[in-house]
């Protein structure tokens, strides 16, 4: 999408920022319609990229949910929290056994992929995160060119 603009329309008028690098998909235009959002794209553009602003509205809508506040029991009003959507249906029964015996987590015997894949969503939400520390340390590692592999197999040679 370098030099191309944005290719979609909002409001009847052609948006002028510079296009990035994610594309108007199914998956795109399917949240568009939903949300009702007033936006298509130019069916006279050769190209299917949208910019960086139109990318991030879509996805901050899409990612919208309601959540009740627990301090009074739940009656209070709906507010808005994003919560990034992770799909671990997407993630093969072995996959979510590992998660599962990983933290430790308590079913009952038999449960199908379903299920399964609930009760590690519902854990893998609730998992506190401190974003800045692990988001430096993301940094770090991938700046210096190494895995979270290569840091146990240095610290095991220290011994």
């Amino acid at each position: 999408g370098y030099g191309q603009s944005c290719c979609l329309i909002e409001d009847g008028e052609r948006c002028v920022r510079p296009a990035g690098n994610a594309s108007f998909s199914k998956r795109v235009q399917k949240s568009i319609s939903q949300k009702k959002l007033k936006l298509d794209i130019d069916k006279s553009v050769r190209h299917l990229y949208i910019c960086d602003f139109h990318k991030n509205f879509i996805q901050s809508v899409r990612n919208k949910r309601k959540r009740k506040t627990s301090d009074d029991g739940g009656d209070s009003p709906e507010h808005d929290t994003d919560i990034p959507e992770v799909d671990l249906f997407q993630l093969q029964v072995n996959t979510l056994r590992r998660y599962k015996r990983h933290y430790k987590l308590q079913t009952r015997p038999g449960f199908n992929k379903a299920q399964l894949a609930e009760t590690v969503s519902r854990h893998f939400r609730n998992i506190p995160v401190n974003e800045k520390e692990t988001l430096a340390y993301f940094i770090y590692m991938v700046k210096s060119n190494k895995s979270r592999l290569d840091q146990k197999s240095e610290g095991s040679k220290q011994l």
